[in-house]
């Protein structure tokens, strides 16, 4: 199965905004991805796509011996070196589809939140897979937009309700690929073996409804990209109609969850072919 993305105009690069907006919340369901891995300590790790640095800084807590940080972003991984102070930690700025480190040269190869947004997303896990020694992990994780994010399904909802259907580039539409099956079928197009997928679950918790509607103005990541092109009184009926629908607690704090597709993989050396006494292997 080929699994190509539509290219989009989607904004991506400016760290503040793209932390206030998902890099705090990826943060949390890092955590809990690299517990699920259980690398052990002393290993040397790759983050693919590295962001604001989010995973990377997880991974710095597992002890590990290295880990090669690449963003395609000159912005990302500006903010991450300046923030990440580890000499265990070194960023590239690379592109994930052509990856700059040599042939079975890292322990686990992992993304958090990007594997979606790639023009290319088996060439990643290909490359992936590639960088990663015998027996080592290749794991991602991509929100699950079809439902369980729901700071991102009740915005798209809404700007359904107010715009039509035809007219909103919905990342549940978008990005089918963040699902268990097409994604198993990607790591196994890889060759990666013991493949397993869960879901990993977070409270998202908004002090009020403008700590909600705020990192949508950012102009960084799908939504907030497409909502800056909407004329004016566009922005308004999805604002006023979403500050209607959420689910305001007493003290106006607003309660939703985030649910992401965490999938790992193993690369197993293939096995040499056992020939029969008195053969030579031919190479060729």
């Amino acid at each position: 199965m080929t699994h190509q993305q539509v290219p989009t105009n989607d904004r991506w690069g400016e760290a503040g905004p793209y932390e206030l907006y998902v890099g705090r919340w990826s943060r949390r369901v890092a955590a809990e991805f690299i517990r699920w891995l259980s690398v052990k300590p002393g290993a040397d790790w790759a983050d693919i796509g590295c962001g604001t640095g989010a995973l990377t800084h997880t991974i710095l807590n597992c002890n590990p011996r290295s880990v090669h940080a690449i963003d395609k972003s000159p912005g990302f991984v500006g903010f991450a070196s300046a923030n990440i102070s580890d000499v265990r930690a070194r960023f590239s700025v690379a592109d994930a589809i052509a990856l700059p480190m040599e042939t079975a040269s890292c322990d686990a190869a992992v993304s958090g939140l990007v594997l979606n947004f790639v023009s290319q997303p088996a060439t990643m896990v290909a490359e992936m897979a590639r960088i990663t020694r015998p027996n080592g992990q290749v794991a991602a994780y991509v929100w699950d937009y079809a439902g369980g994010m729901q700071m991102m399904r009740r915005f798209w909802d809404v700007a359904i309700a107010v715009c039509g259907s035809a007219e909103v580039p919905d990342e549940a539409s978008r990005f089918p690929l963040c699902a268990p099956e097409p994604l198993r079928s990607l790591w196994g197009g890889a060759g990666l073996t013991h493949v397993e997928v869960r879901a990993i679950d977070i409270p998202t918790r908004f002090s009020s409804f403008d700590d909600y509607w705020q990192p949508f103005l950012g102009g960084q990541g799908a939504a907030p990209t497409w909502l800056a092109g909407l004329a004016a009184h566009q922005q308004d009926a999805i604002r006023d109609l979403l500050q209607r629908e959420l689910p305001a607690q007493t003290d106006g704090s607003i309660h939703l969850d985030a649910a992401a597709w965490a999938i790992k993989g193993l690369r197993v050396e293939r096995p040499r072919m056992r020939l029969p006494p008195g053969t030579t292997e031919v190479l060729g």
